[in-house]
């Protein structure tokens, strides 16, 4: 069986064999992962022959994305293809329908018609085959989801039930973040975390693609960014002793992601309705960019080499106009390679004691009328935030940028637990849920002695579906929370497979949170 499919089948739970049996509450289909809003089974379902077509109809962009799909179905031993009208025999649809049309279906079946309706989707199983009705592309994507995962939880013989399903998001963010910086992973498995995504439907892909211990995305104006920040020693006494015979010194460990490698990810998500925002750390965590060009660090604090440990290091860089052109140089690039709306900024753990201590940084903050240290973070945020204005692009950053004047557009990621979001709230800013610990995918999934390693404490998959993401306040300001993240740091994380481990099946619980 495809290894994918052998990865994510893992959560889903069997239909009901009994025809009859209908239940049409959200919280009794737990054979689909996220759980749809409604399900009403039928008496008569559709018996499928050995090969099965597809048409995608007016859907004409989903053409290949619904083959990718047609390739996971065909794993179980019949054969599903996608065909154009007239080509052969037809057992699945599609229709593009107004969102009257899909609004008028929640109404008669009972249900308050959702928000977020370009995401919904109706599908229906009956005798006569399947047929898949939404509005937008990423809607019947979500209902060809929904099929596979019926079709898979199903023996390969069986009918397959009747049912009639109707469902939309909650939240417009359902994300998942992975560190690349502290160990970085190939661009085939990002495909392949992104598919895994794509079958829960969660739709938004946050890359940390820099901090202290790595830079690892190419920029071609800046290029030691990525070819010396992009490597270091591994952590450990052992390999700073394994010597290169070539070099005379420590074997380097890293990597970085070319520029075509970032489009060719990019392009990959967007054809499984996964938006990639990217994390480009300011003005903290920039030890690695610093050991590049040791211009843009504060005078007198040089670095050697990229660091090879953890923990939050007092490096920051400075407050020169040449910093500002580097990362306007840096900020240009990232915006050709990201189309998404948003640029995520880090903005957390900032030291600034070195700030504090340097007469010239002291200087500058006069020169540009800094009144405080803490205006010193303010500046970096407010600053590229007018720079990215002129891309059509909005800043998101850790909690910690609520401290600065942010413009109204900019929005924060509350990962200090859900305070971040309430203030973010209060100030008018969209926020997106990401508390640690609750949802960091770093922590343990179980106190097994033989466990994998991970930061200390446990977060099981039932800990997670009993995080509430609207507690609260927040529910009077339900209209500015976007959604929710889990994230996972890698400081633990060394390998692929403990990255899948890591994260599955928990995001398969923020994937129903944020459904």
């Amino acid at each position: 069986m495809n290894r994918l499919i052998v990865f994510c089948v893992c959560f889903l739970a069997i239909l009901p064999h009994n025809p009859a049996a209908a239940d049409s509450t959200r919280s009794s289909s737990n054979s689909l992962i996220p759980a749809p809003l409604f399900l009403s089974t039928t008496a008569e379902g559709f018996k499928p022959g050995e090969s099965v077509g597809i048409s995608v109809g007016e859907f004409s962009a989903m053409r290949g994305t619904a083959a990718w799909l047609a390739g996971l179905m065909s794993a179980g031993g019949r054969e599903f293809s996608v065909l154009d009208e007239g080509q052969g025999e037809l057992a699945i649809r599609s229709e593009r329908v107004s969102g009257e049309v899909l609004e008028k279906s929640f109404r008669s079946a009972g249900q308050s018609v959702p928000a977020r309706i370009s995401e919904a989707y109706s599908l229906a199983i009956s005798p006569d085959g399947v047929m898949i009705r939404a509005t937008t592309e990423t809607g019947q994507f979500y209902g060809l989801v929904s099929l596979w995962q019926i079709v898979e939880a199903l023996p390969q013989d069986a009918d397959w039930p009747g049912v009639m399903i109707l469902d939309a998001p909650e939240f417009e963010w359902r994300g998942l973040m992975l560190d690349s910086a502290r160990h970085m992973q190939s661009p085939e498995f990002i495909k392949r975390y992104i598919d895994w995504m794509a079958l829960h439907k969660m739709n938004v892909f946050h890359w940390h693609l820099t901090d202290d211990q790595a830079w690892r995305l190419e920029i071609k104006s800046w290029p030691k960014l990525a070819q010396v920040g992009g490597f270091r020693v591994p952590a450990g006494e052992a390999p700073a002793a394994d010597i290169d015979p070539d070099t005379g010194e420590a074997r380097l460990y890293g990597g970085y992601y070319s520029q075509d490698e970032v489009r060719d990810i990019v392009a990959h998500a967007a054809s499984r309705h996964v938006t990639v925002v990217p994390e480009i750390d300011v003005p903290g965590h920039a030890t690695a960019a610093i050991a590049a060009y040791p211009e843009l660090g504060v005078p007198g604090h040089g670095v050697e080499n990229v660091p090879a440990s953890w923990g939050i290091y007092h490096n920051a860089i400075n407050l020169e106009e040449s910093t500002f052109e580097f990362l306007e140089d840096v900020l240009g690039e990232v915006v050709t390679l990201f189309p998404g709306p948003f640029i995520h900024l880090g903005g957390d753990e900032v030291e600034t004691d070195q700030w504090e201590h340097s007469s010239r940084v002291r200087e500058r903050m006069d020169e540009l009328g800094i009144e405080s240290i803490q205006g010193v973070q303010n500046y970096y945020v407010e600053r590229l935030q007018g720079f990215l204005d002129d891309y059509d692009r909005r800043v998101i950053g850790w909690d910690e940028i609520l401290q600065s004047d942010l413009p109204p557009h900019a929005a924060v990621m509350s990962w200090r637990g859900v305070e971040g979001a309430v203030e973010a709230a209060k100030k008018g800013h969209q926020a997106v849920l990401s508390p640690a610990p609750i949802l960091y995918l770093d922590h343990l999934q179980t106190a097994a002695a033989n466990a994998p390693p991970g930061r200390g404490g446990v977060m099981t998959t039932r800990d997670l579906y009993h995080f509430d993401p609207l507690p609260g306040s927040l529910k009077e300001n339900r209209d500015l929370i976007l959604g929710l993240q889990g994230n996972l740091w890698t400081e633990h994380v060394r390998t692929e497979e403990r990255v899948a481990y890591m994260t599955w099946p928990r995001a398969a619980a923020i994937a129903e949170l944020g459904w």
